[in-house]
């Protein structure tokens, strides 16, 4: 009897401890990611936040967020650089970290995402030069990221990004982004993320594409 009572007592005592593990990973994130959605106004702070994400990661290694938010945070950070030339070195950490997530949780429509924000990020260094060896990849990566999750808003909200930069003599602008911004909007109204920590930005961005396209 006795050693059943210690069996029970050590099952409770483990439950507890992955409880509150759980909990201090959850606050962790949360406090991270609203840091993050607060860094727009000075770019540095992204690659602060992004230090941050990778420090969680390191401390629970079989959680994909934290690096697919480390890996967000670098290229937006490259986004926001007015100087094309260091950006492959800034794709390249992302996609170090992406690869990191991707070990993690294969087959996901949220990663697939952040690799086609890379290629497009690496295609900005010159598009004349690079569109036909990224453009592809680009398609295929929003393409993939809507197979795996069709309710995904963010596949489309990207796509229309995309072609609402491309000049309109190579096929872009706002009439071409158009469908792909109300699908965008329609799937966000019914998106719901897996938890308070996974991936829900992009609404406020597509409203604004909208409203510049009226």
């Amino acid at each position: 009897m006795k050693k059943i009572l210690f069996v029970v007592t050590c099952l409770l005592s483990a439950q507890l401890i992955l409880a509150q593990n759980n909990e201090k990973f959850t606050a962790a994130m949360k406090s991270t990611i609203a840091a993050m959605d607060t860094s727009f106004k000075n770019s540095s702070d992204l690659l602060t936040v992004a230090n941050k994400f990778e420090r969680i990661a390191t401390a629970e290694k079989n959680q994909w967020l934290p690096y697919y938010y480390a890996a967000l945070s670098q290229v937006n950070y490259g986004f926001m650089q007015k100087d094309p030339a260091g950006l492959d070195g800034i794709a390249d950490r992302a996609e170090s970290l992406i690869n990191k997530a991707d070990s993690l949780s294969p087959k996901n429509s949220e990663i697939s995402v952040i690799r086609a924000m890379i290629a497009t990020q690496r295609m900005i260094v010159n598009p004349m030069q690079r569109y036909m060896e990224y453009g592809p990849v680009i398609d295929k990566q929003l393409e993939t990221a809507k197979v795996q999750d069709a309710t995904n808003p963010r596949p489309d909200y990207l796509k229309a990004e995309n072609l609402k930069n491309t000049p309109e003599q190579f096929g872009g602008g706002c009439a071409a982004a158009a469908s792909y911004l109300k699908s965008a909007r329609e799937k966000f109204t019914t998106f719901k993320p897996a938890s308070d920590i996974h991936p829900n930005w992009g609404m406020q961005r597509v409203e604004m594409l909208m409203n510049e396209c009226k």
